[in-house]
């Protein structure tokens, strides 16, 4: 384990090979549901790691037979009559924005971040699965969108952002309104899932995209990570080219460039 990396409640973590981080979400009995413990072990994670360049890619599974069934209801249950539950000012900053900030923090954290869904990927856990970079999944993943199908809107934890960019806008509808299940397949025919394989070779198959990563360069990974978010919303082609040219122009004096391009001049 990396030295700059604490011990958790609710997650497990291993560097499985160097630089490459596996963080497996471990209440396996609750289906790995989100609760306010696992909030913030991923808050103290995610500090860690914008610390720690030893660790250049994370991914993210679950414990048991699923990878996350989203936010503990349990917990909004037995809390009912709590402090973030007695006035909507209170619940925004105790409850909704703690949820949301697990979600800003996978894409702020200068890590790609690999999801390797082993199951159902539900509510806050779908959103999980959105705000990682790459998306690999076995047959027994299914995806809900579940907010609406418990009275909510469907437009939570940057899904109504993240997955029409993913998927577009119409498969998105369908997914936010109706709450139905979308398996596995589904998902990779709609680009949600970059990967579909056998639960066996699931955890091999994110290691595989994360080997290709560690070999490039710190900076390259950052600065890719971070144009893909910023030119989402890039107001043109020239925009979006400009900062790609000051991220190219950072590269080629990191040192990397220059020693990396002598194998071209020799073949």
């Amino acid at each position: 384990m990396s030295a700059m990396i604490p011990e958790f409640k609710t997650l497990l973590f291993e560097e499985k090979e160097p630089s490459i981080g596996i963080v497996t979400m471990n209440r396996a009995d609750q289906l790995n549901a989100i609760n306010l413990d696992m909030l913030k072990d991923f808050e103290t994670l995610f500090h860690a790691l914008c610390q720690d360049d030893s660790i250049r890619v994370l991914i993210i599974t679950g414990a048991g037979r699923g990878y996350s069934s989203g936010a503990d209801l349990n917990d909004a249950i037995a809390n009912r009559k709590a402090e973030a539950f007695t006035e909507p000012e209170k619940f925004l900053k105790i409850a909704q924005e703690r949820y949301a900030s697990l979600i800003l923090g996978m894409r702020k954290i200068p890590q790609p971040i690999i999801s390797a869904v082993n199951g159902p990927a539900a509510g806050g856990g779908l959103c999980m699965a959105l705000a990682s970079d790459i998306r690999v999944a076995s047959p027994q993943a299914y995806f809900v969108a579940s907010f609406i199908n418990i009275g909510l809107s469907g437009g939570e934890l940057g899904s109504s952002f993240l997955l029409p960019r993913l998927i577009g806008l119409s498969h998105a509808a369908d997914m936010l309104f109706t709450g139905r299940k979308i398996s596995a397949d589904e998902a990779e025919k709609t680009g949600l899932v970059n990967k579909v394989v056998p639960r066996e070779n699931l955890l091999e198959t994110a290691l595989s995209y994360a080997r290709m990563m560690v070999g490039k360069s710190v900076g390259g990974l950052k600065l890719t990570k971070r144009v893909l978010d910023e030119n989402l919303n890039a107001p043109s082609l020239e925009s979006a080219m400009n900062l790609e040219n000051r991220n190219q122009t950072l590269m080629v004096f990191s040192g990397e460039f220059f020693k990396l391009i002598q194998a071209f001049g020799k073949e």
